[in-house]
């Protein structure tokens, strides 16, 4: 197979990473093979750059109370409803009395292979009564370390982004859709987000917040069980027993490639404006 330049692979890396549709570079039919470039040549300049390349936009500094609101997109039509089982059902979510019945029912949990790679549990943390819960998809190495979820550099980001939307970190409930740590960071495996999926359902009953927030793919596909690309998640206000759900790119994913930023922004802007419906 032919070997892609480090840009082209990193892209592909990070279309897979989001859920996206799979992408395929090939020579047009007829080309025939690429002629070797001379010893000397220099590295070849992308057609029509005419212009130096702008910086991705940042997400805008909270300069005062309310300013998110300025250029705020609109809130989009109806996604996918999910209506999940009663507590004490098949498949449904135990009847935990407390978040803190839940957290402890995660740090003893052994019900997949994960259990047995990781430093601490996440259970998750923020107030009982959160408007806001952001989903992610699985602790990583810093959080396998210290069991709070979000304290990397992702973690930092995102604590930025609920600040530009006047909403303090210690307002919102942060979860995982697994709760400890896949090995060197992959994404869980099927049979993993199921052992763990009860434990969120849990939470998501008691904390009832008013908007959930998934960020990433998995966390997407794991609270609406299906199947599909983020970009064809985004954009639609779905609804998890009752309560809206907003689809966005994960903090990390914005750390790769900062052209996600302005996307996100509009979607936690939807988000919380729904917290305001």
């Amino acid at each position: 197979r032919p070997s892609l330049s480090d840009a082209r692979r990193r892209y592909l890396l990070r279309q897979r990473d989001l859920g996206g549709p799979e992408v395929y570079l090939s020579r047009a039919p007829g080309s025939g093979p690429a002629p070797a470039p001379p010893a000397a040549a220099a590295p070849p300049v992308p057609p029509a750059a005419s212009a130096p390349a702008q910086p991705a936009e940042a997400l805008p500094e909270p300069a005062r109370s309310g300013a998110w609101r300025e250029g705020a997109p609109p809130v989009p039509g109806p996604g996918i409803e999910i209506v999940t089982p009663a507590p004490g059902l098949l498949d449904a979510a135990p009847d935990y009395a407390s978040l803190e019945a839940v957290a402890d029912a995660v740090r003893g949990c052994e019900q997949c292979v994960l259990c047995g790679h990781r430093t601490h549990a996440v259970p998750g943390e923020g107030p009982a009564g959160a408007r806001l819960m952001c989903v992610g998809e699985g602790p990583g190495e810093t959080e396998d370390r210290t069991g709070r979820p979000f304290v990397g550099r992702a973690g930092d980001l995102l604590t930025d982004i609920l600040a530009a939307i006047d909403l303090p970190r210690e307002q919102v409930f942060i979860a995982n859709v697994v709760k400890c740590r896949p090995p060197q960071n992959r994404k869980p495996l099927p049979d993993e987000v199921a052992a763990c999926l009860g434990y969120l359902r849990a939470q998501i009953r008691l904390v009832r917040p008013t908007v959930l927030l998934a960020l990433g793919a998995t966390a997407a596909e794991g609270l609406l069980g299906v199947r599909q690309s983020l970009g064809s998640l985004r954009g639609r206000v779905h609804r998890f027993d009752g309560i809206p759900l907003i689809v966005t790119y994960h903090p990390a994913a914005l750390l790769r490639n900062p052209n996600w930023k302005k996307p996100t922004w509009d979607d936690v802007r939807i988000a919380r404006q729904l917290l305001d419906a």
